[in-house]
């Protein structure tokens, strides 16, 4: 026999992992297992069944590198305790335009805490909106906007107001104005005396609840307006403007109005359990405590388009519970159809933007949470919002989820989207429960 050369054992060696290469891409069953899974409609499905626009959106604005949960340096864009207690959140989390979007082609950035638009960012001005429309609120925000330069916050507003006078109420901020100039809402009030604001920080503090509007600029009210006309505004998105030289914008806060309790803190009078729970719901020193489950406990009201606030304590690691709204009628067959607000503190590999089970705020299955703001064992504070088929959520102040459910109408949110009023219902999700719910307040809103 013939010695093989070591070219030669080369050779032979390179068509063998050819061949082999070859047989596996070409084998049913190894095939068959690199396949996505499928969903008994036939279509691939992720890991977490959430819709994929859902992930993009939830993680485009979010990172390692991102951190919610420390104060800055220089103290701006954060809420202390009490003010979350109280009921504020963050409209701007100080790092990104997260539940934020631009009405037209303008340039909008964010630079050291700073939200900033520059004139020659784009040809034409423009506003930087809210996804998220409030009715009654409280507004804090700070600006600072150069000399000669011509910008505004737009209040109730439609994501394209036409005319302030009409379909929004604007804040102006410009000083060269001849009319209607810095501290005034545009073509409806002028404020009590004359406010210069250029070039310098100034914060506005602004009440609008009902057809009243109360402005303070740097502390000191100068403006208060009623809205007489025949077509008040209830309800819209806050606007940023951009109308002329460069603009700055930081601790932008709200605070929604006009909530009332869902829980006496007592008794559990207009609530009920429903049918076949298994969970345990006692009022303990001013809160409902949950343990053991699965089990519901209902609202006897229903609401459609809503603010909720409320605190939570999950009292172990990692435990599973949630708030669901706009949810029908629970019965021991259907217990919970309806959205849920999922409180659920895991998150994985140490990654606060990677959550266990889609975390807490997120719209359990729909849409998670772009980070882990909670702890367990610690009380949170959160908030919902649920206007039409637009849902956001903040917790501890830091908004987590803006999500529009695009899907067919169903009147049962599992299936699809739905906007008609709906019970909501605490969870016990199963016998390791153990948290507390306190707070509980709702305002509904205009449609």
């Amino acid at each position: 026999m013939n010695r093989l050369t070591v070219s030669s054992v080369l050779v032979l060696t390179l068509l063998c992992c050819e061949f082999c290469i070859s047989q596996e891409k070409n084998s049913p069953l190894l095939s068959q297992a690199k396949q996505p899974q499928k969903s008994d409609t036939g279509k691939a499905k992720t890991e977490k069944s959430i819709p994929k626009v859902d992930a993009i959106k939830t993680n485009e604005r979010s990172g390692p590198n991102l951190d919610f949960r420390t104060k800055p340096a220089d103290g701006s864009n954060w809420l202390t305790r009490e003010e979350i207690s109280e009921g504020w959140i963050r409209l701007f989390d100080g790092q990104t335009l997260f539940g934020w979007k631009s009405n037209n082609k303008l340039g909008w950035s964010v630079k050291n805490g700073v939200i900033t638009a520059d004139s020659g960012d784009a040809a034409n001005q423009g506003l930087l909106v809210t996804t998220t429309r409030f009715a009654d609120y409280e507004l804090r925000c700070d600006y600072r906007v150069e000399k000669g330069g011509n910008s505004g916050i737009f209040l109730r507003t439609p994501m394209n107001p036409t005319n302030p006078a009409v379909d929004c109420y604007e804040l102006n901020m410009c000083d060269s104005r001849p009319s209607f100039a810095t501290a005034s809402l545009v073509g409806r009030a002028n404020p009590t005396k004359q406010v210069l604001g250029d070039g310098d920080w100034h914060s506005y503090h602004v009440r609008v609840a009902g057809s009243q509007i109360v402005v303070k600029f740097d502390g000191e009210q100068v403006l208060e307006y009623s809205d007489t006309t025949t077509n008040p505004l209830s309800t819209g998105h806050i606007g940023l403007q951009m109308n002329g030289g460069k603009i700055e914008f930081r601790n932008v806060y709200l605070k929604p109005l006009g909530t009332k309790p869902l829980f006496d803190g007592k008794t559990l009078n207009g609530w009920h359990e429903v049918p076949g729970s298994k969970s345990k719901f006692v009022v303990k020193e001013g809160t409902i405590h949950v343990t053991n489950g699965r089990g519901f406990l209902e609202t006897d009201a229903k609401a459609g388009n809503f603010v909720l606030q409320f605190d939570a304590i999950t009292n172990g690691d990692k435990l599973n519970s949630g708030i669901f709204f706009r949810a029908m009628k629970g019965t021991e067959e259907a217990p919970s159809h309806g959205y849920e607000f999922q409180i659920h503190n895991g998150f994985k590999n140490g990654d606060r933007t990677k959550p266990d089970d889609h975390g807490t705020g997120a719209i359990f299955k729909r849409v998670s949470a772009r980070s882990v703001i909670s702890d367990d064992r610690t009380w949170l504070t959160a908030t919902l919002v649920a206007d039409g088929t637009h849902l956001s959520t903040w917790v501890d102040g830091t908004q987590v989820v803006d999500w529009t459910d695009e899907r067919p109408e169903n009147e049962n949110p599992r299936e699809g989207r739905r906007v008609a009023a709906g019970h909501l219902s605490l969870q016990g999700h199963d016998p390791t429960t153990d948290l507390a719910f306190r707070n509980l307040r709702l305002v509904e809103t205009p449609k």
